[in-house]
């Protein structure tokens, strides 16, 4: 039996607050977030801060732009991570090699050897979401179509 479009419509409501995608990333965002927490405080990290360790271990070093352009941030949000992260003597600011005209970001030595402690990361968050390696990979894809998408 064909529904009505009323009982269509009531059946699915395109305000329901658990309909929404917005919601599920805002909450799942959040949830996750708060998982890598306990995780990277003996590293001394915050997760905005672990984000530029990764892109930094990835390559190094990067200029302010590049960096800001790899992590989605604005260079007014950056700029304090990278003071903080100067501070506690894992990275260095100065010109960039290839650029004077550039600020790069480098790892220092306590830096590149914090690489170590944070290969343990991965594993701990796999663990506590209880997912498996091909659903996580399976997220990550359809998550990665979003970000694609909302940039266009």
């Amino acid at each position: 039996m064909a529904l009505e479009p009323a009982d269509a419509a009531r059946e699915l409501d395109l305000l329901a607050l658990d309909q929404q995608v917005c919601f599920a990333l805002a909450v799942a965002s959040r949830n996750v977030i708060a998982l890598y927490r306990p995780i990277l405080e003996p590293m001394g990290l915050t997760h905005p801060q672990y984000l530029v360790m990764l892109a930094l271990w990835g390559t190094s070093p990067l200029t302010v732009r590049e960096l800001g352009r790899l992590l989605s941030l604005e260079p007014a949000t950056l700029s304090p991570l990278l003071k903080r992260l100067e501070a506690v003597g894992l990275v260095t600011r100065g010109r960039h090699p290839r650029d004077d005209r550039a600020l790069a970001v480098d790892l220092t030595e306590e830096g590149r050897r914090l690489r170590e402690k944070a290969l343990e990361v991965p594993p701990q968050v796999i663990e506590r979401l209880g997912m498996s390696i091909e659903e996580l990979q399976d997220l990550h894809g359809a998550l990665t179509r979003v970000i694609g998408a909302t940039r266009e």
